[in-house]
């Protein structure tokens, strides 16, 4: 993969963007007593965590250096006995409460706010993936898989991380913060001005630190893409791989890879390992700075030792929200990126969709009809020109040509794929444009060339989970492939398990899966794409048995290569260059002696030298 295919995800875009976090907040709508109940807490709990270094000032002023100082405290001063020890356990019997509520409000918040982040991102990922389904083949033509899986997973975790520890914890450091400023001025803005004037330096560490782990993430995205991406297309091909013995060269190339990865995040470790003791150093200094200020004004009773205390206290806790924010910094500006590509995703219009008002389709038919289609995948490059031509309901229509000619891309326009630039595809009468989409493709049985086949059972294979498709069904179906016999002798029968892309199946096992698939949905129209190219001569055979039966009384698409297969065909079809080029029965267009006699000869001189061969 090109340096090109991951600049978008290189983008790490703004840090606050106002549009995307509007759009980003209307998931949250839902949850918005949660969301509510979570900044209550955090505000609770910030209050505390302001306070509860002010206990330490009572304590001392009041009950151990008695300088007076602690009648500020106001109504709880009052309420406090005069006794020391007394006063000393009341207070260290309010600090613990004090630090068991904080704890049960930052584990709701933190518990809130977890549960919230993944319902969001729950339906975030629901929501693109619905739209990933309903996309056209024609973005997937455009867009690689690995991106696509990207931006359900990766990008939507990295949303998941902003709200679940992002804005709710900002919101909280910031609050934190002010109270710490507020009451750190209102105790003594002297020593106050004095623990801020280290502030300089943390920035200056801070922007630094925020350079470093930018490009550092930049790089661990942008690495890990490729590992994906690398891995996707090894592990796929692995059988050419060890086929062609590039299992050295594969390792070498990885290691490529993955030593860009290992260095990226060496670089995010070295950036975390030097800052957050940089931050002790500066904290440090500015506790100093309080204490030796803070001294002298003890000493010289300008000042009560429990006020440089808490002074120490809250220099020590000042610095902590400030750790955090700059780690929240690079979560949310990766947040940002991520829900930018996530919503460009969600952007990209649907072309393809049912009308308003769809028309009804006619029962019992299935009559095909091209009318002058022209169709091009890019611009006026055009793939098919003017083609015209009708299969009545219950025909076979065999479509031939070299590869290239336009045979597939017939099919993908009838089942509304892609649609047509120009003309008409017309489905009893009705443009296909004007059914609901459902509908329409629900009326076609198709085979393709690959057999696709998912996780799951046999069952669940041939059904694909249409509920309507009872196991008497499916059984049906395979008896009429002869699959029926193969299915029984497995342990597990119609249960057997069916791994990723039908691994545990053969290549006819497979092809045969998905004949039974199309038959068991019952259509009125069967369509087969190069359905037994992938098969040998005795499968080829039976699938060509059960044929005989299956489509009759049903309009069938048949292309193939083999043309041994289409003879029986009520009209052939020879495609060549994206034009209609011959139309009639195998005899007839033998007769013209044109580009079907010129195939038919190929192949059959080519049959003759292979029976020679085998003969020798």
């Amino acid at each position: 993969m090109s340096a090109a295919d991951h600049h978008e995800e290189e983008a790490l875009g703004k840090v606050y963007d106002a549009r995307l976090v509007r759009r980003l907040l209307r998931y949250a709508r839902p949850y918005q007593r949660a969301v509510t109940v979570a900044v209550v807490l955090t505000i609770l709990y910030a209050a505390l965590e302001t306070v509860m270094p002010l206990f330490f000032k009572l304590a001392i002023d009041r009950y151990m250096s008695r300088t007076g100082e602690a009648a500020s405290f106001g109504w709880l001063t009052a309420r406090l006995p005069d006794n020391p020890w007394t006063g000393l356990n009341w207070l260290a019997a309010l600090f613990l409460t004090a630090m068991l509520l904080s704890f049960a409000l930052e584990y709701s918040r933190a518990r809130i706010t977890l549960m919230t982040g993944q319902q969001v991102m729950y339906d975030l990922r629901r929501e693109v993936f619905g739209h990933l389904q309903r996309l056209p083949i024609a973005y997937y033509d455009r867009n690689p898989v690995g991106r696509l899986l990207t931006r359900a997973t990766t990008d939507i975790d990295q949303l998941n991380e902003a709200f679940s520890a992002g804005v709710v914890a900002v919101f909280g450091d910031l609050l934190m913060l002010v109270g710490f400023v507020v009451v750190m001025l209102r105790l003594n803005w002297k020593l106050a001005l004095l623990s801020f004037s280290v502030i300089p330096l943390i920035f200056l560490a801070t922007m630094l630190f925020r350079r470093l782990v930018r490009d550092a993430y930049r790089r661990t995205r942008t690495a890990i893409a490729r590992i994906n991406a690398f891995l996707n297309e090894h592990l796929s091909g692995m059988a050419v791989v060890q086929l062609f013995n590039r299992e050295a060269d594969s390792a070498r190339r990885f290691d490529r890879i993955n030593d860009q990865n290992r260095d990226a995040w060496r670089a995010a470790i070295l950036a975390h390992a030097w800052f957050y003791p940089a931050i002790e150093i500066i904290a440090m200094l500015a506790i100093a700075l309080v204490v030796w200020r803070g001294g002298l004004y003890v000493l010289l009773g300008a000042e009560s030792t429990g006020t440089v205390i808490t002074f120490f206290m809250y220099t020590q806790r000042f610095f902590r929200p400030i750790q955090d924010l700059s780690e929240k910094y690079n979560i949310l500006q990766a947040a940002m990126a991520a829900s930018e590509r996530v919503f460009k995703l969600l952007d990209t219009p649907i072309t393809i969709t049912s009308p308003a008002r769809p028309q009804p389709l006619p029962a019992n038919a299935g009559r095909v009809e091209f009318q002058n289609v022209w169709f091009a995948y890019n611009g006026e490059e055009w793939v098919l020109k003017d083609i015209s031509f009708a299969l009545e309901p219950g025909e076979m229509a065999a479509i031939v040509g070299h590869t290239g000619a336009g045979k597939t891309t017939l099919t993908n326009l009838l089942l509304r794929f892609y649609d047509v630039q120009k003309g008409h595809i017309l489905l009893d009468g009705v443009d296909i444009r004007a059914l609901d989409l459902v509908e329409l493709r629900r009326q076609f049985g198709i085979v393709l060339q690959d057999p696709f086949l998912f996780s799951g059972t046999i069952a669940s294979n041939v059904r694909l989970g249409t509920g309507g498709v009872s196991e008497e069904e499916i059984g049906a179906a395979l008896e009429n492939v002869n699959l029926g016999a193969f299915v029984r002798g497995l342990p597990d029968g119609l249960g057997h398990e069916v791994r990723e892309r039908g691994a545990t199946l053969s290549v006819g096992q497979k092809q045969l899966l998905s004949f039974a698939r199309a038959l068991a949905h019952e259509p009125r129209l069967l369509i087969l794409d190069e359905a037994t190219s992938s098969v040998d001569t005795h499968t080829e055979i039976q699938i060509r048995e059960a044929l005989e039966r299956l489509v009759t009384g049903r309009t069938s698409v048949v292309i193939a290569h083999r043309l041994s297969t289409v003879q029986r065909a009520n009209q052939i079809l020879v495609m060549h260059k994206g034009q209609l080029r011959e139309r009639g029965t195998h005899q007839q267009l033998l007769a013209q002696r044109g580009l079907y006699y010129k195939l038919y000869q190929l192949q059959y001189r080519d049959q003759e030298v292979g029976a020679v061969a085998d003969d020798d």
